[in-house]
């Protein structure tokens, strides 16, 4: 048993006076490469991390009425009760972070699952709005637990399909598929290599033993639901219609910059980035299979200039972390990682050279904005997954 699991279950017991029988935890997850194709049908590169959701959970016996789910989340000390019923809308004013569950809920009531009243406490050590997928998690690890105590089969790619629509739905953030999948499909000590249009993947393995993934969170926070994201799409949608392809997985860099004045300055430069990030995506799979380290980080490098300067969804402080990464001995890589406009960067790094690189660069960070930022290193992890089961 995990730490946080031992957090959630003493949680658990406290507030429901009785021990949890079941369990379930889905990751976080970096991209390596990838960003902002999932919803064009391109390829990305995704791992899950170490930090996780964790939900545990018992049934309830309830004396008539309408089954309901009492949840409980450490993060925010909050309670919610959601309904078990088909067709049943959530309570108006519900916080935000049960929208994802109830979203996940209403999906496996869709399929027609019966699920019982149950009680579950929510632990995560995700960062939230660090673009390291804390609603993927969260959503995951729900429905991993939903189909253990409902006793509903569901194959693992439907799981990353009903989480998406969860967010869709009801957390109003038009996502691709790649953050519910990277939680679900993920093995440890690989990077998954998945085709967004087909869901077929690849596991590529991460073949250096002495190299670890450093995320920084610049600690600057954002909101996907705020708008921004869902600009990037349409822009991508109006370059689709202009280009007369059903998705820009099938244009070519030709096509888009023999269309530049047609498109207008920042439909071809949304355009320009998808197409040759998804080229990058392929290329550093490649590299990575065959041991091409350097030509790995010279991908990472023109993802982030590409997403910066192409599809403005950088800012200063993750430049900066990048440019701090980039000029420190054994780092082999950096980007900007997640949906943007604050967040986290990715780093590729010798082992042995973690922590040094950890130290400059939290140092050239605080000098240069006046901010701290927080930093783990990971390797590859496990996806999604039952760790406690004991139902009748």
């Amino acid at each position: 048993m995990t730490d946080q699991q031992r957090q959630a279950d003493a949680v658990f017991r406290e507030l429901f006076g009785r021990p949890p029988v079941v369990a379930a935890a889905a990751p976080g997850r970096v991209n390596l490469i990838g960003e902002h194709v999932d919803y064009c049908d391109g390829f990305v590169l995704p791992m899950a991390i170490e930090q996780e959701t964790v939900i545990v959970a018992a049934p309830r016996s309830v004396a008539g009425g309408e089954p309901v789910a009492r949840l409980h989340s450490t993060a925010f000390a909050e309670t919610v009760e959601l309904p078990l019923t088909p067709n049943a809308a959530p309570p108006a004013g519900i916080p935000g972070w049960s929208r994802y569950l109830a979203g996940v809920i209403a999906g496996f009531l869709d399929r027609g699952a019966t699920i019982p009243a149950f009680d579950a406490v929510v632990a995560s050590t995700v960062p939230i709005g660090g673009g390291l997928s804390s609603s993927a998690s969260l959503e995951v690890a729900m429905a991993t637990l939903v189909a253990a105590v409902a006793g509903h089969a569901i194959e693992p790619v439907e799981v990353a399909l009903l989480c998406q629509r969860a967010e869709h739905e009801f957390a109003g953030v038009p996502c691709g598929v790649m953050d519910q999948c990277a939680s679900v499909l993920c093995i440890r000590d690989h990077l998954l290599l998945l085709d967004c249009r087909s869901l077929a993947v690849v596991q590529v393995p991460f073949q250096r033993p002495d190299m670890v993934v450093l995320v920084t969170n610049s600690n600057v926070r954002h909101a996907l639901n705020d708008g921004s994201y869902a600009a990037r799409r349409a822009d991508c949608q109006r370059a689709t219609a202009i280009l007369d392809v059903p998705s820009l997985r099938e244009a070519t860099l030709a096509e888009v910059e023999a269309s530049r004045d047609a498109l207008g300055d920042t439909i071809f430069r949304r355009a320009r980035h998808v197409v040759t990030e998804i080229a990058r995506t392929l290329d550093a799979a490649a590299a990575m299979a065959c041991d091409r380290w350097d030509e790995l980080g010279e991908l990472m490098a023109a993802s982030h200039a590409s997403l910066r300067d192409d599809y403005a969804v950088s800012c200063p402080e993750l430049d900066l972390l990048v440019e701090l990464a980039a000029a420190q001995p054994g780092v082999i890589g950096a980007r900007m990682t997640g949906g943007g406009f604050g967040g986290c960067t990715v780093t590729l790094v010798e082992a042995d050279r973690a922590d040094a690189v950890k130290a400059a660069v939290a140092r050239g960070y605080r000098q240069g904005t006046g901010r701290d930022c927080a930093m783990f290193t990971t390797r590859p992890a496990a996806g999604a997954r039952l760790v406690q089961v004991s139902l009748p």
